[in-house]
Order: structure tokens, then sequence, then C-alpha cells
């Protein structure tokens, strides 16, 4: 596996991977939706994915003696260590947003700890939705972006919409306030939860549909 990560590194990984790491800080910018930082990584992923088809990545792994799966296994590991990355590089900006904007976000979720519960189900969607149909056909990747775009989309558009449309969100979820502090953890570990569970998910529909590939 070690070897194969190093391969994912050499040959799948787009410079834009890195450079998209960099967006966190747009949790600077005031009154912003900042839920949109994390969709980078998505197209970060997808544009990963499009460089191991043009460097003809499969059809090399399968000339490797490795099973069909340590293949997949790779690039889910890979992805993974991107979308928390992402995360854990947010972290301190959106410390730092509670300093330069005390009185919230006005255009939607705050950066706070329910918003990377919220980052979590939103990599976990993509995953599921991309990462399955990806590998029904490694050769197709923009329905398959397009269409995790639409879901994730939702879940972005649905988690900002409600900080002001359900006033139970907006006073216990949104809030700044250290006193809910427990509703925030709660939807942090649910996010958590459900990420693990999706991506999980993914991988072993993604081995399935990838071993049945005809190369």
């Amino acid at each position: 596996m070690k070897n194969l990560l190093y391969k994912e590194l050499r040959l799948v990984l787009h410079p834009v991977n890195i450079m998209f790491l960099a967006f966190s800080s747009m949790l600077l910018i005031p009154s912003y939706p900042y839920l949109i930082v994390f969709f980078y990584v998505c197209l970060g992923i997808f544009m990963m994915s499009m460089t191991a088809r043009e460097n003809k990545d499969d059809y090399y792994s399968m000339m490797l003696p490795i099973p069909k799966k340590d293949t997949v296994r790779a690039r889910f590991l890979m992805v993974i260590f991107l979308e928390v990355l992402q995360i854990i590089i947010a972290i301190p900006f959106a410390v730092l947003n509670h300093q330069l904007f005390p009185s919230g976000n006005e255009a939607g979720m705050d950066a706070n700890i329910a918003f990377f519960g919220f980052a979590f189900i939103v990599f976990g969607i993509f995953n599921l939705i991309f990462f399955t149909m990806h590998h029904k056909d490694t050769s197709k990747i923009g329905i398959p972006f397009l269409v995790a775009c639409l879901g994730i989309g939702t879940v972005m558009m649905a988690a900002e919409g409600a900080a002001y449309a359900i006033p139970f969100f907006h006073d216990y979820i949104k809030t700044m306030v250290p006193g809910f502090l427990g509703y925030q953890l709660a939807v942090l570990a649910a996010g958590i939860l459900l990420y693990a569970l999706l991506t999980f998910l993914s991988y072993k529909k993604s081995v399935r549909h990838f071993e049945k590939m005809d190369f």
C-alpha cells in the first residue's frame, strides 16, 4: 500500500489539490457562504481523477501484481487525506474568523463547530456519489462530478438557508453563543459519523464496480 500511495502522489495528485488547500483562508471573507470553501476540495478531486485517466493510471495499475481493490483503496486513502487535511487547515482560520467577526456571518452558517460537521457531510455525500459512479467506468468523470455537485450543492443550500429559515437552527446551531456548544458538538459528531459511513459505503461499492471492469 505504501508504494501505491507513492504512485498516487507522483502520477495522480494534481497541483491544484495543493493550491485549493489554501482556500481555507476564504473563511476570513466577511458575509460569505463558507461551506463553498469545501467545494474546491471536491473540484480538486475531480481534476485528480481526470489526471489519472489521462495518464492511463488504471491500465498501469492493472499491470502491477496487486488486487484491483488495492488500487481503489489507495485512491480513497489519498482522497480522505486531502479532505481531512482541508478541514484541519480550516480550523485556525475559523478561530480567526471569530475574532474578526464576533457578530457572526450575515450570509449563512457561521464558522463554528457545527459548520465542520456539515463539511464532513458534504465530503461524505460527494464521495458516495462521485466514486460510486466513477468506478463503474473510470473513463467517465464529467457526469459523476456533475451529479455529485448537485448532491453537495443541495446540502450546502439547505444548511445555509436553514440558518435563517429555521429558528431552532439559527438559535442553536448557527449561533456563536458558547452556551449552545452541546448542540453544535452533536452536529459535528453526526457529521463525522455520516462521513465515515458514506465513504465506507462508497469504497465498498467502488471496489465491486471496479472489479467488474474489463480493461
